[in-house]
């Protein structure tokens, strides 16, 4: 079976699923989706999960404009077979935070190279991309502490004025506080970052994190 009837395939399933009513209320930042079945996230991983990974497909899928199809993807795909030269093509998809949140959820944190894709996307110049490295890079269980933050330091200063990147700085230093040691490192960090809005934003959200 060729993947335009794999996929036409796959879309009947996700239409026997369909729900306009959530897609009318969906709440993301960015560019709406150009068909939205209103799935919701857990049916379509577990849609996804029944398929065999197969990553050229993966990619095919991807390609399509329908939320559930491009959601479906980042499960199907083979992350083993991710490398960084391959990183710009899944980005070029990632244009609401919903996207961003299930690149970083979904695939991302899978991969071999999940770290060094994470602090690729924080480095890069697009806001969606940042949130979604910052959001990969929370997943991990092994980082580079000194590079994290001064990966964080780096973005708040070009990002003074962002809830968006102060989502997932919180959501990255929340990751680690659980340890003593690194709660320590963050609550320095913490005090060292530049006066800003999006500081203020992370130092707020982190204050009773930080009580716990």
């Amino acid at each position: 079976m060729d993947h335009t009837s794999r996929m036409t395939a796959l879309l009947a399933r996700f239409r026997r699923e369909r729900n306009g009513a959530v897609a009318d209320t969906m709440q993301y930042q960015g560019r709406r989706y150009g068909l939205n079945f209103g799935v919701s996230i857990p049916t379509v991983r577990t849609i996804a999960r029944a398929e065999t990974p197969d990553h050229e497909w993966a990619q095919f899928l991807y390609g399509q404009d329908v939320r559930e199809l491009r959601l479906a993807a980042l499960w199907i795909a083979d992350p083993e077979r991710i490398e960084l030269e391959e990183i710009p093509f899944w980005g070029r998809g990632v244009n609401n935070t919903e996207m961003a949140e299930e690149a970083a959820f979904a695939l991302m944190k899978r991969t071999p190279v999940a770290e060094s894709w994470g602090l690729a996307w924080c480095d890069s110049d697009d806001e969606l991309w940042q949130y979604a490295g910052l959001l990969g890079l929370s997943n991990l269980d092994h980082i580079d502490l000194d590079r994290i933050f001064r990966t964080v330091g780096h973005l708040i200063e070009r990002k003074p004025e962002s809830p968006l990147i102060g989502r997932g700085v919180v959501a990255l230093l929340s990751s680690l506080i659980e340890d003593p040691e690194q709660r320590h490192e963050v609550e320095t960090l913490l005090s060292s970052l530049n006066d800003c809005y999006t500081t203020h934003y992370v130092r707020e959200e982190m204050s009773w994190r930080l009580e716990f």
